[in-house]
This record gives structure tokens, C-alpha cells and sequence, in this order.
């Protein structure tokens, strides 16, 4: 898990711009990771007029949605060698979100498809950017860079309640897969805590 991250320069090079390469050696498993987010509240007692959101599947750029870690580096993009993320990261996206509404202390709560609580809202989340930028070379310290827009429409009418975009930028320690994934965890952890907390206030008003 300590692995360096490692590049093909010359096989980035002779690639288009827009082409995404495989740098998963065949001979190799590739080691998994997870979001470890840290949870958004604790045990508070939730409040009385509660505010259910339904929440469809985030969107995710096709690039980025599946378990590999995609990288890109001027305007070439590659995945990191022997690491996968151990679920699409799509899924591992939502699930971090449900776990922030979970421990949520304010009003809003997320409500699955089937249950009998009524969902007074709709909270929709395009994740536009989710991959790692080695904006200073190839064996720099490269920087997670995360960004979502979330709109919140009532169900009724379906008239916006409120939008906003939420990004995260984290320079990761050092070269290493290990380092990336903490970046990750921190980008994640601080959108899914802003967006709960924007959701909050947008919903109350």
C-alpha cells in the first residue's frame, strides 16, 4: 500500500488528449481502497420537523465513475497502476453522502425509495470533477480535486429550492497511492459536511 505511484510517460505521450489508459499491470492484483470518511455528527437527537430529501444516484463523469483512480496530467489522463477502488466510485460517493445524512443533527434526512416517510424535496448531485492533478510534474506530489453541484427542488412543484457548487482541492502528502486515497478521504469528508449543512439551511428556509 506504500507502492510509488508510477507513470508511462511515453505511452501518455503518444496518446490524444481526451484517451484514458490502463496503467494496471496484468501480472499484478491490484490493492483496494475506500473512502474512509469521517462522519458529519454524532448521536444528536434529530429535531421534530424533519425534512425528507429524496436522493437520486450522484452523477459522475464516465472517466471517474468506475473503481479505478483516474489521474491526469496536462492534458493526458491515465489510472494509477495495481490500486482500484474497492466499489465504483460512483457507489463509494453515495455512500459517503448517506452516512453524512445519517448523522445528521439538522432537519434534513434522506429518504430510500419504498419508505413509507414522505419526501418533501429532491436533492440532485452532478459530480463534474473527481480525480487526482499532478499539476507539478509526474513525480511531484499530485492534488485531489473534487467538485459537485447539488440542487435542492421541492417534490411537489419542482421548483428550485436552492443550488450551489462545492469543490475540494487537497495536495496530497506525497507520490504514493496511499497518500492519494487520504486526499480523497479529506476532499470527501469536507464536501459531504459542507453539503449537509447547506442542505440544512436551504431546506429550513
Amino acid at each position: 500500500m506504500r507502492a510509488p505511484v508510477k507513470t508511462l510517460a511515453a505511452v501518455l505521450a503518444a496518446m490524444s488528449a481526451s484517451a484514458c489508459v490502463s496503467l494496471l499491470p496484468k501480472s499484478d492484483p491490484a490493492v483496494l481502497y475506500r473512502f474512509d470518511v469521517d462522519p458529519v455528527g454524532g448521536e444528536a437527537q434529530a429535531p421534530a420537523n424533519q425534512v425528507g430529501l429524496l436522493k437520486p444516484p450522484a452523477r459522475f463523469p464516465q472517466a471517474s465513475a468506475g473503481d479505478r483512480i483516474l489521474t491526469v496530467t496536462g492534458g493526458q489522463a491515465a489510472y494509477i497502476a495495481a490500486a482500484r477502488w474497492v466499489a465504483p466510485a460512483s457507489v463509494l460517493f453515495d455512500e459517503a453522502v448517506a452516512r453524512g445524512f445519517d448523522g445528521n443533527p439538522g432537519a434534513a434526512r434522506l429518504v430510500t425509495r419504498g419508505e413509507v416517510a414522505r419526501a418533501d424535496m429532491a436533492l440532485r448531485l452532478d459530480v463534474r470533477t473527481f480525480e487526482t492533478v499532478y499539476d507539478s510534474g509526474p513525480e511531484a506530489a499530485p492534488q485531489v480535486v473534487i467538485r459537485v453541484r447539488a440542487a435542492l427542488t421541492r417534490a411537489n412543484d419542482r421548483s428550485l429550492v436552492g443550488e450551489r457548487m462545492f469543490e475540494q482541492t487537497v495536495r496530497a502528502g506525497d507520490n504514493r497511492v496511499g497518500a492519494i486515497v487520504a486526499a480523497y478521504d479529506q476532499a470527501v469528508t469536507t464536501i459531504v459536511r459542507d453539503l449537509v449543512a447547506w442542505t440544512n439551511q436551504a431546506a429550513a428556509g
